[in-house]
């Protein structure tokens, strides 16, 4: 045992064999250290057991007493055998039912005192428990430890090799925060905490472990995405000067928003150097920024749906193509690549500008003029899906990458866009509003804008919640609406069954030939359709050849109808609140009053909650508030897909408080060490290279 390490695998613990090894290998877990960091997801609580007669009924509670019969073996049918062990604290019995277990009723001897944890049943007098956890009443570890299993692993089987590897372990591992630090925030050391989150002595002493381990986790998280940003800072990006934006902003139909305007600041003091006046005759800010400060833009632009965030984007692509780069628009599907290519040929076309569509729809013909033209220069605006990835793709000159919808990209492919030009600029446009505080760990990496407002003439939209009973009501509203000359989107219900997605849809389609909009002008659109028939039905849409699309993908009505103003949404209760808040802003695009119904027979508390607060608010950040709330930023989007490290046992919402302590505590050490080069330092230095190496980004060197 002495020569085992923390790196070594975990087939090195006694009683770990080849089999457990692979069971723990499902969960993650490689190495000692792995499983040393493997925490808790629960505690057993046994430290106050209750009187028999006051456990209450139907719930887990923990009751001590003494055994003073046991009944042998019932061989109710094949397989099953029962055993019953009664006990008594002299005020109530208890009666227990073991199955199959031999082994537990021999360990159970009369006259001897255990506390029983389980659900408890029966009547006050004789209360009775199935299967519970037996201990000796002289136990004394009374917060016991419940993990997330795989099948074939027991909580038992984990407690007993984790204490063989904290006996391994010992004081070998170096505490990677400086002593300075831990009585600064008065933590713990970290044998204390890794002994006290996996075999608490008490409350306090779990506590004391957790505040150790969430500080230390958070603060690694925060040290890591510091020096990922001080990494894009010190990168040489695209040189850019500050061109004259008058002719853009005046060939706009349309008055910017603030939020647009200062965004568009942003930007391009990002990429010139400077804070423009943005119009004619007007100073700029500030002289143009020294050159060793002339870095990437990094920003994220957040806006609500229907913010205005493409014009932003058509602004800073104007200024890159004027400085003679190239810009690269990636949508992560085909209509809304077509459909940024619509509104970015529209407006930059006038001004001399070309665009391009480069998707896989494209014939072999096309796609190998329009990669011509790209890599020529030709085109100064290229747009189009995960297609820009390919290797075949070669820009001239390309000095500015535009992401829209950023939790669908992971980091790899974000970076494999970067290197088809010379460090060039990036901004991430995300539709998904978060709390800027969860915004800057999500894109740590990033500096963050927010546009708040909507762009002048929106409509508020009116959003209802009903249950299954009043549909046809709501169908009777959504076809009146469509006979005065609208259009209508139906997002169906995806029902389980042989066929998945065409027969769910297929069958929605024959349940409306038996409504009022029977006679109406339906396309049904699905995944099973081909890119051409999406694009056919999508067209056919937008010119006003269809009435209702009828959709069971989310994410493929993400088009802009301005005749579009009524959403009806079945089964609202299986989305997120983002979600669906993300598919009302498809409508309120136009001049016409719109609305959304939100059909849902879920009656659980937190579907009552969410459509309370989807009627209630049109405002996506308090939206998102509550969709965190409710989901935890696990489920409000995919960490991996953020390149966020996994995070083990910090909660981003719960520890906001530590999350802060974290943040001030990273910039004071980098300010004192920026590349945490002190021999102090190193632990962390470890820690922050082990804890993004898990999502394939490199922090530091």
């Amino acid at each position: 045992m002495e020569t085992v390490t923390l790196n070594d695998g975990i087939e090195q613990l006694k009683g770990v064999g080849p089999k457990r090894a692979a069971l723990y290998r499902k969960l993650g877990i490689e190495t000692v250290r792995d499983l040393l960091s493997f925490y808790p997801r629960d505690y057993l609580d046994l430290s106050h057991p209750l009187p028999i007669t006051e456990a209450p009924a139907g719930e887990v509670s923990a009751v001590r007493g003494r055994v003073f019969k046991k009944q042998g073996p019932q061989r109710i049918r094949k397989g099953l055998t029962l055993y019953k062990v009664f006990a008594t604290d002299g005020d109530g019995e208890l009666v227990i039912t073991i199955y199959n277990s031999q082994f537990l009723f021999d360990a159970l001897s009369l006259d001897g005192e255990y506390c029983f944890y389980g659900k408890v049943t029966g009547s006050p007098l004789r209360r009775e428990m199935s299967a519970p956890l037996c201990l000796p009443a002289s136990e004394t570890l009374l917060l016991r430890p419940v993990y997330a299993l795989t099948e074939g692993l027991t909580n038992k089987m984990v407690q007993a090799n984790m204490q063989d590897a904290l006996a391994v372990w010992g004081d070998r591992l170096t505490d990677s925060l400086p002593s300075a630090l831990r009585q600064q925030y008065s933590l713990c050391q970290l044998r204390y905490a890794v002994e006290n989150i996996h075999f608490p002595a008490d409350a306090q002493a779990r506590n004391l472990a957790r505040q150790r381990l969430v500080f230390e986790e958070l603060l690694v998280l925060q040290l890591g995405l510091s020096l990922l940003r001080q990494k894009h800072r010190r990168q040489a990006g695209a040189r850019m000067e500050d061109p004259e934006l008058s002719p853009f902003l005046e060939s706009l139909p349309f008055t910017l928003t603030d939020g647009q305007l200062q965004t568009i600041r942003d930007g391009i003091r990002d990429m010139t150097g400077r804070t423009p006046a943005l119009f004619a005759g007007q100073a700029d800010e500030a002289a143009p920024a020294p050159e060793e400060v002339r870095v990437p833009m990094n920003r994220l632009v957040q806006g609500d749906v229907g913010s205005g965030k493409t014009m932003v984007a058509a602004a800073l692509c104007y200024v890159c193509v004027k400085n003679g780069f190239q810009a690269a628009v990636m949508a992560p599907t085909q209509i809304l690549a077509e459909q940024h290519y619509a509104t970015l040929e529209r407006q930059l076309s006038p001004l001399g500008i070309r665009c391009c569509l480069l998707t896989s729809s494209l014939t072999p013909k096309a796609r190998r003029q329009t990669l011509e033209g790209v890599e020529s220069g030709l085109y100064g605006v290229v747009i189009g899906t995960h297609a820009l990835l390919r290797g075949e793709v070669a820009f001239q000159a390309l000095g500015l990458v535009v992401t829209d919808e950023q939790h669908r990209f992971g980091v790899a492919q974000r970076a494999a866009l970067d290197r088809k030009g010379n460090n060039p600029h990036l901004l991430v446009m995300s539709a998904t509003p978060i709390p800027r505080t969860l915004a800057l760990i999500i894109y740590g990496d990033l500096d963050v804008s927010l546009i708040r407002e909507l762009p002048k003439g929106r409509q508020p939209i009116d959003t209802f919640a009903i249950d299954p009973g009043k549909r046809g009501r709501a169908l009777g509203f959504l076809k009146k609406q469509v006979d005065e000359g609208r259009q209508a989107y139906i997002v169906c219900p995806l029902i389980q069954e042989d066929g998945g997605e065409l027969a769910s849809i297929t069958r929605y389609m024959e349940d409306l030939q038996k409504t009022p909009l029977s006679a109406c002008r339906i396309g049904a659109l699905h995944g099973k359709l081909k890119p051409r028939e999406k694009e056919a039905l999508m067209a056919a849409f937008q010119a006003g050849e269809l009435q209702i699309l009828v959709s069971t993908t989310v994410v493929e009505v993400g088009v802009d109808v301005p005749n579009a103003n009524i959403m009806l949404i079945e089964n609202a209760e299986r989305f997120g609140l983002s979600q669906l808040h993300q598919l009302r802003g498809r409508v309120g695009r136009g001049q016409y009053k719109s609305y959304c119904v939100l059909i849902s027979g879920g009656g659980a508390e937190d579907t009552r909650r969410r459509l309370q607060v989807m009627t209630s608010t049109s405002d996506g950040f308090r939206i998102a508030e509550e969709d965190l709330k409710l989901r935890g930023p696990g489920d409000f989007f995919g960490q991996r897909q953020h390149g966020l490290p996994e995070l083990k046992i910090a909660s981003i919402m719960e520890d906001m408080d530590v999350l802060e302590e974290a943040r001030q505590a990273a910039q004071a050490l980098l300010r004192q060490d920026p590349s945490l080069s002190l021999e102090e330092h190193r632990g962390l230095r470890a820690e922050v290279r082990r804890l993004f190496s898990q999502s394939g980004q490199v922090a530091m060197n």
